[in-house]
């Protein structure tokens, strides 16, 4: 089992065992490995991610499950909904917010399932009303200080479907500036303006891999 967290710009992968891609990552000087589990080898991970001579983290342990539940102890995790929604001529609907290109979520409201969450965050968000949603696509994960606390937020991402026909009204007080259909070449460029987490959504849905 593997999942990957975006921290500072840099990629952590928790595995209980390397797959191919990952084990071709730990041939490179900017990779670090640990495979030992207790409070002084997450605070080294975290610590080596904040070195500039490294890009990527590797922690390994067999017992997955006890890795992600001792690592995600060390923040306050946030659950969050969103989608990527697709019209009638496969554009993606993408909204630009705080100098990124984004994609509309939101945080899980208490008692709320995650499916009603990633609704309500694209109607609020975008003004679409008449939005289907398909099914799960993706689920990322990265890291963020707020004051004091340090937050690791877990997105649930869906394919929904929405007409061109229906008006788009950005949710100014989101921060939300500029909201609009993009066809697929234009996804491609605006990916170079988004966040790690947005651009691994953004290749999921292009590679057609929905698992």
């Amino acid at each position: 089992m593997q999942i990957k967290i975006h921290i500072n710009n840099k990629t952590l992968y928790l595995c209980d065992q390397p797959d191919d891609r990952l084990k071709e990552l730990l041939h490179h000087p900017e990779t670090v490995l640990i495979d030992e589990l207790d409070t002084h080898s997450i605070k080294a991970m975290l610590r080596e991610l904040t070195l500039p001579e490294i890009k990527t983290g590797i922690f390994m342990h067999p017992d997955f499950d006890l890795l992600k539940n001792t690592f995600f102890k060390k923040f306050e995790v946030i659950q969050a909904g969103g989608g990527l929604v697709i019209n009638e001529r496969v554009d993606v609907l993408m909204i630009h917010r705080r100098g990124f290109w984004d994609l509309p979520k939101g945080k899980l409201d208490e008692g709320e399932t995650i499916e009603a969450c990633a609704l309500r965050e694209v109607r609020e968000e975008t003004g679409l009303s008449q939005i289907e949603l398909q099914k799960p696509l993706q689920i990322t994960y990265h890291t963020y200080e707020q004051g004091t606390h340090h937050i690791l937020k877990e997105s649930h991402w869906f394919l929904m479907k929405g007409s061109f026909r229906e008006a788009l009204v950005p949710q100014t007080e989101e921060d939300i500036t500029e909201i609009g259909w993009m066809p697929p070449p234009q996804v491609s460029i605006h990916k170079q303006l988004a966040y790690a987490s947005i651009v691994d959504v953004l290749e999921t849905w292009e590679q057609g891999n929905w698992d």
